[in-house]
């Protein structure tokens, strides 16, 4: 049975961020995971996981300027020192959390470009260097351009060239069953080749984003195979409910008695 985390930055919605915590504690939750974490202190993220008895499964590094648009920092040319100023914000909270797994978000530029190319290389490395000091992962994610337009990490084939170039040891695949059903499809044959690499998977229904198992995959049949290949990660439920949370909630249950 895969471990579960909620996404409080998509689930839970109905209370304030600080108090999805609680909520998703409350309905049985043992870990959990988020986009950021930066608008609270360090410790007052830390205080809420242990007061729940929670695992932090996953969160992102600073993204730049996401109000106005900005979908991560690794790839953009002469914002290498911003870059690595976010590695250490995130670092602080990954200490303070007790997080194990960092996200390294590409941002918006074009694989065609060799310096960008360049850049994010040289930023994975940093991260992972950094990061491998503290015992931390990093994984990286394709994005699928439906909902992020000119996402340079858009490709699974090339996040996996990428992370058997750099050769850290900390640096792993993040495999989203939802970007990967949209970028390329073939899901269940994608695990299978991919898991060596993978370090962190993530669950949403197809097309909609919505609860596993209400879309086009049979997502059921895709979280028995996870254990088939002796994943022993997190499962993010990065999913938007369709209504109300908790009761939307009964697929966990459905998928706990086949």
């Amino acid at each position: 049975m895969p471990q579960f985390a909620a996404n409080l930055t998509m689930m839970f919605n109905e209370v304030a961020f600080l108090e999805r915590f609680a909520a998703a504690a409350m309905v049985g939750f043992s870990a959990v995971e988020f986009l950021f974490p930066y608008d609270h202190p360090p410790e007052v993220i830390g205080e809420r996981l242990r007061e729940n008895g929670l695992t932090v499964a996953l969160f992102n590094l600073p993204p730049g300027n996401w109000q106005a648009g900005e979908r991560g920092l690794a790839a953009l040319d002469g914002r290498q020192s911003e870059f690595r100023t976010s590695v250490d914000t995130a670092l602080r909270y990954a200490r303070s959390a007790g997080a194990r797994t960092l996200h390294v978000m590409s941002g918006l530029a074009s694989r065609r470009d060799p310096a960008a190319i360049a850049v994010y290389r040289d930023s994975l490395a940093f991260a992972c260097d950094r990061a491998g000091e503290c015992g931390i992962d990093i994984v990286i994610e394709p994005i699928n351009p439906r909902d992020m337009p000119g996402y340079f990490l858009n490709n699974f084939d090339f996040a996996a060239d990428i992370i058997s170039a750099l050769k850290r040891p900390n640096l792993k695949l993040q495999f989203d069953i939802y970007h990967r059903q949209i970028i390329h499809g073939d899901v269940l044959t994608g695990l299978r080749r991919l898991m060596p690499l993978i370090g962190h998977v993530q669950i949403a229904s197809v097309p909609l984003r919505n609860e596993p198992a209400t879309g086009e995959l049979d997502d059921f049949r895709l979280l028995t195979e996870l254990d088939v290949l002796g994943y022993k990660g997190f499962v993010g439920c990065e999913y938007r409910p369709a209504g109300k949370t908790v009761a939307g909630l009964s697929w966990l249950d459905a998928f706990a008695s086949r």
